[in-house]
């Protein structure tokens, strides 16, 4: 009980600090990003420089990294309400299927029409799906790429899982996913996936993942 107890300090002390971090961060950015605007409005020949669109590019990376802490320390504050997840599901999914087919991914689906109402924070639901569905379109580089979504009602609840057949994670790497800021793709951040774990378990779920390098990811989530 008493590491217990201490873990949840530790965790509060974190999300605090990260809290702090962020918000002393972002009013200087939103300065230095005024000032640039105000810059390239009075000189536009500036645009012009080689170096202009990288520095707004690394500035639009810090605000998103900035959004994703604010996301971070906030995905166990959930607005429950009592929701209908079979068209829910197919919300989540109609809203993500035009990236797959511009990307030539088909998307299969295996959702009961009979799903059971489940107390939901759907945005912040909506926000762990995508970035499961993003993560899996993101592993596939080849042009068979193919992601299955499926639901199930189980004895004590529900479950979803997010298959696809992309690169995999390698074992080393399974056992660090879930660390925040650990990150195995250019660019990432290191945070969508501690945010959708966060925000499943404050659902009274939880995740399981299941890889197979150079086959492919599935991912569950157990709610009930």
């Amino acid at each position: 009980m008493q590491a217990y107890t201490t873990a949840k300090q530790q965790e509060k002390e974190f999300q605090f600090t990260l809290s702090k971090f962020s918000h002393e961060i972002r009013n200087p950015l939103a300065l230095i990003n005024s000032e640039l605007q105000l810059m390239v409005s009075s000189h536009p020949e500036i645009a012009a420089y080689e170096g202009w669109d990288d520095i707004m590019d690394n500035l639009e990376y810090v605000k998103e990294l900035l959004n994703e802490l604010s996301d971070y320390n906030n995905a166990g504050k959930l607005s429950l309400r009592p929701t209908e997840l079979s068209p829910f599901l197919h919300t989540v999914l109609t809203s993500f299927k035009p990236t797959l087919d511009y990307l030539g991914i088909a998307l299969e689906t295996d959702i009961p029409s009979h799903l059971p109402a489940f107390p939901l924070d759907q945005i912040k639901m909506r926000q762990a799906l995508l970035n499961l569905l993003r993560n899996a379109q993101e592993s596939i580089s080849h042009s068979r790429g193919k992601i299955r979504v499926q639901a199930k009602i189980l004895s004590d609840g529900i479950s979803v899982s997010i298959c696809d057949n992309g690169c995999g994670i390698t074992p080393d790497k399974q056992q660090d996913i879930f660390t925040p800021f650990v990150t195995f793709k250019s660019g990432g951040t290191g945070l969508g996936l501690p945010i959708t774990q966060q925000i499943v378990e404050a659902h009274g779920g939880h995740l399981e993942i299941t890889s197979t390098p150079g086959q492919g990811t599935e991912v569950r989530i157990f709610l009930g």
